[in-house]
């Protein structure tokens, strides 16, 4: 007896749609490797109804005050509240996060979010009107930029949605979304929910793969395109968008480095550092993969943090003693398999180093330490379980090795020394620095990186901003 699979369909201008043409994309459970629901392989056809509603609903959402716009974003944070277990049984079936989790760790930051540009939307701030030349008065001007096409990952799919649409929305954009092609199941539950609140056509998901995105971006309708996801795929939308001027907002890879000092308290240290590096399979663009450590506390450094990796468990969503669940897809196993595979002989893995069974996508926590500066594992993301270490003799080459990479997301200093710590904040060319502590975001504070990590800010009334423009008008005093 087979069992009917689920149909996902996309949501354009009210409406839930299959893809014009029909096609479709099996969707995989990654903690069993099955084959559980379809989606649609959205086309350009899709991409212009999207689009088109988008455009038809902006004008009447442009206008509507930052009041009303708060009003449907509280709507939807209570919503999304309510119906939250929905949300987690989607998100966990289709990313295979531990539920227990979920619940405490990504829902409530979620709702916080949507609720905090509710309230940026009614705290416009700019320059104050005035006469800057003589019988004239200027003023500014901040208005939403248009239509905007934006591209979520897979890593978080639930909260990353919300990091594009909520600050979008709020600002008086109206929005086409599309999810991975691997996880696109709780973001057509969140069109659902938003959908039963705000106006048709405001907010649009479409489903598809990479060809599809692409689509998105090169259509004339947007405005701006935001994408989170790799290098790769945000320098094609760069150049994708360059063709037509728009603006761009990419939130990419991600290799923190976390720099620990010899007075640093290494037990607490190891057990903040490896909650940071392996939660959520490591699948995060600010995990602490990539620990720097000072030579002389090296080795007990090196056997607390694997001794904490044999101590972590992955396992099944309903598993409630797990810290992470499998990795996201086959391609995604395969990827870190092979970091592992081509590891110098001169590295020594501490623990972990395998796929945990047969079934689904599972890979043990892993330590590797001994590596050098050029070794690919050091200059390339992982985006797995693996916590690399290395060792170094001062101040001075922790910060010239901790900058010298590619990526410019996050970063972490662990010292008891106040102006050490300082120092290195100043000093570290990522977006943000973590003092004792790595991982923690708050809606009010921005979330992006420098280099090759991208521009934009995620989060905070920065990120608001990003999805605002700035006009000058000037009147004449004499009438």
């Amino acid at each position: 007896m087979t069992t009917e699979l689920r149909r996902l369909r996309n949501y354009i201008n009210g409406e839930f749609k299959d893809a014009a043409d029909g096609r479709t994309i099996d969707i995989v459970n990654p903690a069993t490797g099955e084959v559980y629901a379809t989606s649609p392989l959205s086309g350009q056809a899709d991409v212009d109804a999207a689009m088109d509603a988008a455009a038809a609903a902006f004008p009447a959402w442009r206008d509507t005050t930052p009041a009303e716009r708060q009003k449907v974003l509280l709507k939807i944070a209570d919503a999304i509240e309510e119906r939250a277990e929905e949300l987690i049984a989607a998100e966990s079936e289709n990313t295979g996060k531990p539920i227990g989790l979920t619940r405490t760790e990504e829902i409530p930051p979620m709702v916080d979010q949507i609720r905090f540009f509710a309230g940026a939307a009614r705290m416009l701030e700019g320059r104050s009107a005035g006469e800057y030349m003589e019988g004239l008065t200027s003023i500014v001007r901040r208005e939403p930029v248009g239509v905007c096409a934006q591209v979520a990952p897979w890593n978080y799919p639930m909260m990353m949605a919300v990091w594009k649409f909520a600050p979008a929305l709020a600002a008086g954009n109206t929005v086409v979304l599309k999810p991975s092609d691997t996880t696109p199941a709780s973001t057509v539950l969140m069109a659902e929910i938003i959908g039963a609140i705000a106006p048709k056509g405001v907010f649009n998901v479409v489903c598809g793969d990479r060809d599809t995105g692409r689509a998105m971006v090169e259509h004339p309708v947007p405005a701006m395109a935001s994408i989170t996801g790799s290098v790769r795929a945000g320098i094609q939308v760069a150049a994708s968008a360059a063709k037509d001027v728009k603006r761009v907002h990419l939130e990419l890879g991600g290799k923190a480095p976390v720099v620990v000092f010899e007075d640093t308290d290494i037990d607490k240290a190891v057990e903040d550092i490896s909650v940071a590096g392996f939660f959520n399979a490591g699948q995060d663009c600010t995990a602490a993969t990539r620990v720097l450590v000072h030579e002389s506390i090296h080795d007990e450094f090196v056997s607390a943090l694997a001794k904490a990796a044999a101590a972590t468990k992955t396992g099944a969503p309903d598993d409630e003693d797990v810290l992470y669940g499998p990795l996201n897809n086959a391609n995604q196993l395969d990827q870190v398999t092979g970091f592992i595979d081509r590891l110098p002989a001169h590295a020594k893995v501490e623990a972990g180093g395998q796929r945990v069974g047969d079934k689904g996508y599972f890979y043990a926590p892993t330590v590797v330490s001994g590596l050098k500066q050029d070794d690919e594992i050091i200059q390339n993301e992982v985006f797995g379980p693996v916590i690399t270490v290395q060792s170094f003799s001062d101040e001075a080459q922790a910060l010239e090795w901790a900058n010298g990479v590619e990526y410019a997301l996050a970063s972490s200093v662990w010292t008891k020394d106040h102006g050490r710590a300082m120092r290195m904040s100043k000093a570290l060319d990522f977006g943000c620095v973590w003092i004792n502590t790595h991982i923690p975001l708050v809606a009010e504070m921005p979330h992006g990186g420098f280099k090759k990590s991208g521009y934009g800010k995620d989060l905070s009334a920065y990120g608001f901003d990003d999805y605002t423009r700035i006009k000058h008008v000037m009147t004449s005093l004499d009438g």
